[in-house]
């Protein structure tokens, strides 16, 4: 058995929720990934995980043996990328498309770090929100995406899983009450996301102890820029939902408080890194694949416990069909309207 592979199969499954979407990050095949997990697993005397048709869970000896796992791997992956810049000089221009969102918030502040250990690579940025729809994708070696990507030509790799944050500030709070769960959030004013689809993010489902709960949210302010909500909320105009990676500075100054922390949201957004297969064997682009896969495992092994995301990203029944709203029904007859808080 290939001891150094079965882990890396087990974390991307740990990570993905299931033998597929291990499968599909790594480029191998579902049977490959599940015969060398249950290679390890016979090895080690232990069972890692559950297995349903629903998906894999890890069990109590999982979880602990991932725990110990992932700091060696991260070390190892570390110690590979050093190695390669040492001995191949990754050099040239760099072009880089992103969002917006994520390039100010998880790509920027890592950069300088980037250019020190890679002097002679130049980055280009290019404002990038999905392959087929920017001109500037054409010419990007990577890309760094949010949500549930599936673009041929492309491999893609799941850097991270984005944990929802229900946030608003300490003034909002304080004169409008905090919900005690996610049902209450009809009665208030809700800063809403506007998708490059079109489609207004006003269903939240979450799940708490195995139970879900739905709000369809109201609000006067709706954004496809998602710095003008997050400015909103601040400002006190009502209750928003972001990303946790990309909210860290108002959180830390206290600006926006975050609530219903136990209640995970069911449809959080993976972030996806995208590179040609021509390109891959680049020196620059296999060491901005290295580095920002590192940054963003960093993230997710300091989130805090209560904060880490338990429930796999699963892909929301709304996502790229365009309706006008997400409550939407099938039947394209929205939900009842409830009257929010004005704030």
């Amino acid at each position: 058995m290939d001891k150094f592979r079965a882990l890396q199969y087990f974390i991307a499954s740990a990570s993905a929720g299931s033998f597929s979407g291990a499968a599909h990050d790594l480029n191998v095949s579902v049977p490959a990934v599940a015969r060398l997990i249950s290679e390890l697993e016979k090895s080690l005397g232990a069972r890692l995980f559950e297995r349903s048709v629903q998906g894999i869970t890890l069990t109590a000896d999982g979880a602990t043996y991932l725990e110990a796992c992932q700091p060696l791997m991260q070390q190892l992956g570390m110690a590979d990328a050093a190695l390669r810049g040492s001995s191949v000089r990754a050099s040239g221009v760099l072009v880089l498309g992103a969002p917006s969102m994520l390039s100010q918030h998880c790509i920027t502040p890592h950069l300088q770090a980037f250019h020190t250990r890679y002097p002679d690579i130049e980055i280009d940025v290019r404002t990038v929100d999905r392959p087929a729809s920017a001109p500037d994708a054409d010419v990007a070696e990577v890309l760094v995406l949010f949500g549930w990507q599936q673009h041929p030509g492309f491999i893609h790799r799941r850097l991270a899983n984005s944990r929802m944050l229900i946030c608003a500030s300490p003034a909002y709070w304080a004169t409008h009450g905090i919900p005690e769960r996610i049902k209450d959030l009809e009665r208030h004013a809700c800063v809403l996301f506007r998708d490059h689809e079109g489609t207004v993010i006003d269903l939240w489902e979450h799940e708490r102890d195995g139970v879900t709960e739905s709000a369809t949210l109201r609000g006067w302010l709706v954004s496809n820029h998602r710095d003008v909500l997050v400015d909103a909320a601040i400002a006190g105009i009502g209750v928003g939902r972001f990303a946790d990676f990309t909210i860290q500075g108002p959180l830390q100054s206290g600006q926006l408080i975050p609530v219903l922390p136990d209640w995970e949201t069911r449809h959080a957004p993976p972030v996806s890194l995208l590179y040609r297969a021509s390109q891959r064997g680049l020196p620059r682009v296999r060491a901005f694949i290295d580095f920002f896969t590192m940054v963003f495992k960093n993230f997710e092994a300091t989130r805090a416990t209560d904060l880490a995301v338990r429930i796999p990203p699963e892909r929301p029944p709304w996502y790229r069909r365009r309706h006008g709203r997400a409550s939407a029904t099938p039947g394209g007859r929205p939900h009842p309207p409830t009257t929010p808080l004005t704030s």
